[in-house]
């Protein structure tokens, strides 16, 4: 028998209540960008009107699985990235959610490689169907692109240390295929680490990112929200670390301020394009309830009507 891997929403009342404020909720086309385990798809379908559809996006065929068992004719499920979300028809979408975290079940599951926790292949792939894994590119990747992969992704002080321990590694036994080796070979390369962390947690967070190419796409479905956010149309997005949120900040600022053309000083300055409306932290409680909402910060905008 298959195990059940469990998964808590994150901030789940609040996305939820973020997105659909002041909202008429009876029609309108809504858009779970990041489906997952379907926690904020089934609170939006809760609150959503008969003649609403929800739309939802992932590129994870586990979760294309789960959202098949919603039996509801206003949801559909599309088995590709946010980054796509432009295929939507322009000014068609009320409200867009975005839960850029990984589920549960993906970190728990030793198969998917997400997580040292436990020993498993080293994929990390949020498709499964397409793409290289991470034990393919670290069999082949140079200590130069290693480090800086692990250096801008993960933050990690001693990114160029570990990966000359990983080519070391493998020209001497072959490149590394599971999670165990390579927290191991970690562990053994990083001297101190910040107390409760374990020193392969910049690493994986690096590399998951980057095989993922999770800021990239990141970046990609906040310029399509422009897109297809109707005016009044909410924008929420939860964000996990720091280089989500810093990219969610600064695209909400840059379009939140009229722009001025420094070239015709006496010109009508371009309209902004957002409103910024709250940064969202997760309470004490949930965080009680849930240690990995800790670290969650959600962040909600609404598309102006552009002059």
């Amino acid at each position: 028998m298959e195990p059940t891997w469990n998964h808590t929403t994150v901030l789940l009342q609040e996305a939820v209540d973020a997105l659909l404020d002041n909202a008429p909720v009876a029609a309108g086309t809504w858009v779970d960008a990041t489906f997952g385990r379907g926690g904020h798809s089934r609170a939006l379908l809760s609150r959503l009107g008969p003649s609403a559809r929800l739309v939802a996006f992932d590129k994870d065929p586990e979760a294309v699985a789960e959202a098949s068992r919603i039996e509801d004719a206003r949801f559909s499920i599309r088995h590709q990235g946010f980054k796509d979300l432009g295929e939507l028809p322009p000014g068609s979408v009320a409200g867009l959610l975005m839960d850029l975290g990984i589920s549960s079940p993906q970190i728990d599951n030793p198969a998917r490689g997400f997580s040292f926790r436990f020993d498993g292949p080293l994929d990390m792939r949020m498709d499964t169907t397409r793409g290289e894994s991470v034990a393919e590119w670290l069999a082949t990747a140079d200590p130069q692109q290693m480090a800086e992969v692990i250096r801008d992704y993960g933050e990690e002080r001693f990114a160029v240390q570990i990966a000359k321990a990983i080519a070391a590694r493998r020209q001497e036994r072959g490149p590394i295929s599971t999670t165990a080796e390579l927290a191991e070979l970690v562990a053994g390369t990083v001297k101190t680490r910040e107390q409760g962390q374990n020193p392969a947690t910049r690493t994986f967070q690096a590399l998951r990112i980057f095989i993922n190419a999770e800021l990239e796409e990141l970046q990609q479905a906040l310029e399509a929200s422009l897109l297809v956010l109707q005016p009044k149309g909410r924008l929420a997005v939860i964000s996990f670390h720091s280089l989500e949120d810093r990219i969610v900040k600064q695209f909400i600022a840059k379009h939140s301020r009229e722009v001025y053309d420094r070239r015709t000083p006496f010109a009508a300055p371009r309209a902004m394009k957002l409103k910024a409306l709250a940064r969202i932290k997760p309470s004490q409680e949930e965080v009680d309830r849930n240690p990995r909402a800790r670290s969650a910060i959600l962040r909600v905008a609404e598309r102006t009507a552009e002059a």
